[in-house]
């Protein structure tokens, strides 16, 4: 897991120092795996890493039985992936479609641990084959039935790619099989290893999605990524695979709103959903926040990563119709592009701000200068984030997609006052201290921000009100604690059973008391906890891990 998700998965961990963990996390990349490791606090008894982006040949040959079993098996996920959303071609529709797709997940799961991995048989040519009747059978997506062979063989590595977790050897009683609680840091194939916990050894699993992996999903398949039956079928798989993953967990803690919903479309029930929004660490905000506003009253900022999502076209042209009430008023676009496509967007933006704005002067012997600025996060201008929001009257957001919107958050720890557009978690978030108007309008955008220039009481109103709420909902503590209600809520409720043994080896009945999950030495020195089954290779001390990767999920 890496950026804001990776942090806040470390901030839970060290937080939490009463639980002890075990990490079991999937890197994405090379990239991800070699661009840092950090220091695992006392309580984090070990690591195990396995990467999704590469996976050898496991070297293992299927018997006649086993790989008449794996067509069988693969032959029921792909049937229920390429079956029509209302279980078209089907009995019982959609119900039977996800109880046809989650056994036969299982029955894969359950082979992979008999013959030693999945590697080989989910890249043979049985596994397009069988994914090439499912295509051409009666009642299958109209798309599917389209899929030419470059197209199946897309689609069989794909899902090669998604289902590598079930080759693992983490679900044994030395592995998650011994976890009180499984939590998943993410949806998607981040939380497989979860769900085969659950599956192997009842262990209860908690998913926290703080983007949406379907959603994500979706929008990385656009029609110039792939054909039009890969992306029917990749997204009726990981649609399948979602609903499975929420109706297994025993909890599920979106962080936001809009991630309920995308929660509840696919099958959660929602009395099992919690909504818990991401930590941040308001500390570093604490000094621009609590000192008197220093901020040049007409100057507004937009922070965050430049690319085409946070649509700075539309906030270039709004400026425009800014400065004909305020001529005055500065922007200081501050932010680094976003990899190639985020270069040449910023590209764009220079050159449409030189044309709406051309160098202004005050005579016709002073310099000109352009009210638009677009700087990054450490120069002469902007040495520190805090030091941006402190520079401006009002912050200004005017994404077309967002998801939990970090940089307004922070805005509010800052006490600024601030104009965004309605996407996302925005009006979730943001409440009623700031001012939200439609995306892709310049004119509601820049009515706002003149509204806003124009009132420095009101702006100090929304200010303090927009402090308070962050350091009331979105701060790291606040998080910490709704994660360790819940996790003493699934324990008290689906308790892992063990078999307890004395010194000689004889079973202790009603050793594990129920406050045995609370901290501390409560159920004394001379019994010792084991799984329920004890092969000797699980009772060697586990593996001190000296550093963690970063990683999908944990």
């Amino acid at each position: 897991m890496s950026g804001d998700a990776g942090l806040w998965c470390d901030r839970l961990v060290r937080g939490l120092d009463q639980h002890e963990f075990d990490v079991y996390a999937l890197s994405r990349s090379r990239r991800q795996e070699d661009d840092g490791w950090v220091a695992l606090p006392p309580h984090v008894g070990r690591v195990r890493t396995a990467p999704l982006w590469t996976a050898e040949d496991d070297g293992v040959a299927y018997g006649r039985r086993a790989r008449r079993r794996f067509t069988e098996c693969y032959g029921e996920l792909v049937a229920a992936m390429c079956a029509g959303a209302d279980g078209t071609g089907t009995e019982g529709g959609p119900d039977s479609l996800a109880d046809r797709f989650g056994s036969a997940l299982y029955g894969l799961a359950e082979l992979a641990r008999e013959e030693g991995g999945l590697v080989g048989a989910l890249r043979s040519d049985a596994a397009v084959r069988t994914l090439e009747r499912a295509c051409r059978a009666p009642g299958a997506l109209r798309e599917a039935r389209e899929a030419r062979v470059p197209d199946l063989l897309a689609v069989t590595a794909h899902l090669e790619r998604a289902l590598r977790p079930l080759s693992l050897d983490w679900y044994g009683d030395d592995g998650l099989g011994a976890a009180d609680l499984c939590h998943a840091a993410a949806g998607g194939p981040a939380a497989l290893p979860g769900l085969l916990a659950r599956h192997f050894g009842d262990v209860p699993l908690l998913v926290t999605e703080y983007g949406v992996q379907l959603r994500s999903h979706y929008l990385a398949l656009g029609p110039d990524t792939a054909a039009p039956a890969v992306r029917a079928l990749l997204a009726a798989f990981h649609g399948r695979f979602a609903a499975e993953v929420y109706r297994r967990a025993e909890v599920l803690t979106p962080g936001n709103a809009h991630a309920r919903r995308w929660q509840e479309r696919c099958g959660a029930d929602r009395a099992r959903i919690r909504t818990v929004h991401p930590g941040m660490d308001a500390t570093r905000f604490a000094e621009v926040g609590e000192a008197p506003d220093r901020a040049d009253p007409g100057t507004l900022v937009w922070i965050g990563r430049v690319e085409p999502a946070k649509d700075l076209i539309s906030l270039l042209h709004a400026f425009a119709e800014v400065r004909k009430e305020e001529p005055a008023a500065r922007l200081r676009i501050v932010g680094a592009p976003a990899g190639p496509e985020g270069a040449a967007y910023l590209g764009h933006c220079r050159a449409l701000a030189a044309q709406l704005f051309p160098d202004e002067a005050e005579g016709v012997h002073a310099v000109g200068d352009n009210p638009v600025s677009f700087e990054e996060i450490g120069g002469p201008e902007a040495p520190t984030l805090p030091e941006v929001y402190a520079a401006g009257a009002v912050v200004v957001l005017s994404s077309v997609v967002e998801g939990f919107p970090v940089g307004l958050i922070e805005a509010m720890f800052c006490g600024r006052a601030t104009v965004s557009t309605d996407v996302g978690a925005v009006v979730e978030v943001i409440g009623g201290t700031g001012l939200v108007v439609p995306p892709r309008n310049p004119r509601a955008l820049a009515e706002a921000c003149v509204a806003l220039l124009r009132d420095p009481e009101r702006r100090e109103r929304l200010g303090a009100a927009a402090r308070a709420r962050a350091l009331e909902l979105f701060t790291v503590e606040q998080n910490i604690a709704a994660f360790h209600g819940i996790y003493l809520q699934i324990v008290s409720h689906c308790p892992v059973r063990r078999v307890v043994l004395d010194e000689s080896g004889e079973p202790l009945p009603f050793a594990a008391p129920a406050e045995s999950h609370v901290p501390g030495r409560w159920t004394g020195p001379t019994a010792r906890v084991l799984p329920r089954t004890v092969p000797g290779w699980a009772t060697a001390p586990p593996v001190r891990a000296t550093r963690l990767a970063a990683a999908e999920g944990a």
